[in-house]
C-alpha cells in the first residue's frame, strides 16, 4: 500500500481528492492537513510515502514544506498539485526536492499514475510545464526578499514584517527596496504582483 498524506487548504478540493484516491486499491490516505505546518507535523507522526500538496498554503507553503521534509530527512516524496502552472513555481519546486508537479485540472488517472511513478523512484511533471519551465527567466530574488515581499503583499507594514521575521525595520525596508529594484517595479505592491505572476513567490 502507498501511504498518502494530503495537504490542501480548500475543504471541498481536499475532500474530493481524498475520496477519489481512496478508490484506488493500492492507496491508503493516512491523513489530511489544511495548512503546511499541520502537514509537516503529520509527516513527522504518520511517516507517509507520498505527500500531495498545493503551492499556496497557510502558515507554510507547499514548497517550504518540501524543503523542510528534506532538511529533516523524512522519506516522504512530495507531489505538488496546484492551479499555478507558471515556470517559476516549477523551478523552485524542483529545487526544493519536489518529485512531481501536476495541475489540478489533470485527470484522476494521471494523478494516480504520478503517485505510483514517484513512489517507484521516478518523477512526474506535467509535460506542458516541463517544456515551459526552462523558457522563463531565472528568479532574481533571494529567499529573504521573497519572504518579506510575500508579507508586504498581504498588506503588512514594514514594522509588522520586521516583528514577524525577527529583523530590524530598516533591514526589511532594504530587502523590499532591493526586490523592487531587481524587478523594476514601481513600489512594493507592484513588486509583489510581478513576482507572484512570475511564479517566484
Amino acid at each position: 500500500m502507498i501511504r498518502i498524506l494530503l495537504a490542501e487548504d480548500q475543504a471541498l478540493v481536499l475532500g474530493a481528492m481524498a475520496a477519489l484516491l481512496r478508490l484506488e486499491a493500492d492507496f491508503d490516505v493516512v491523513g489530511t492537513a489544511t495548512n503546511g505546518r499541520e502537514a509537516l507535523d503529520l509527516c513527522e507522526r504518520l511517516r507517509p510515502d507520498i505527500v500531495l500538496t498545493d503551492v499556496e498554503m497557510p502558515l507554510m507553503t507547499g514548497l517550504e514544506l518540501a524543503a523542510q521534509l528534506q532538511e529533516r530527512r523524512l522519506a516522504a516524496k512530495v507531489i505538488v498539485v496546484t492551479t499555478f502552472g507558471r515556470s517559476g513555481y516549477l523551478r523552485r519546486a524542483l529545487e526544493a526536492g519536489v518529485r512531481g508537479y501536476l495541475l489540478k485540472d489533470a485527470p484522476v488517472d494521471a494523478l494516480a499514475a504520478a503517485i505510483r511513478a514517484v513512489h517507484g523512484g521516478g518523477r512526474a511533471i506535467a509535460p506542458e510545464l516541463a517544456l515551459e519551465s526552462w523558457s522563463g527567466g531565472a528568479d532574481p530574488l533571494t529567499e529573504r526578499e521573497r519572504q518579506v515581499l510575500r508579507l508586504a503583499g498581504e498588506g503588512r507594514a514594514s514594522a509588522d514584517i520586521a516583528r514577524q521575521v525577527h529583523l530590524s525595520e530598516g533591514t526589511v525596508r532594504n530587502y523590499l527596496s532591493e526586490a523592487i529594484s531587481k524587478l523594476g517595479a514601481a513600489n512594493r505592491v507592484d513588486a509583489y504582483r510581478m513576482a507572484r505572476d512570475a511564479g517566484w513567490l
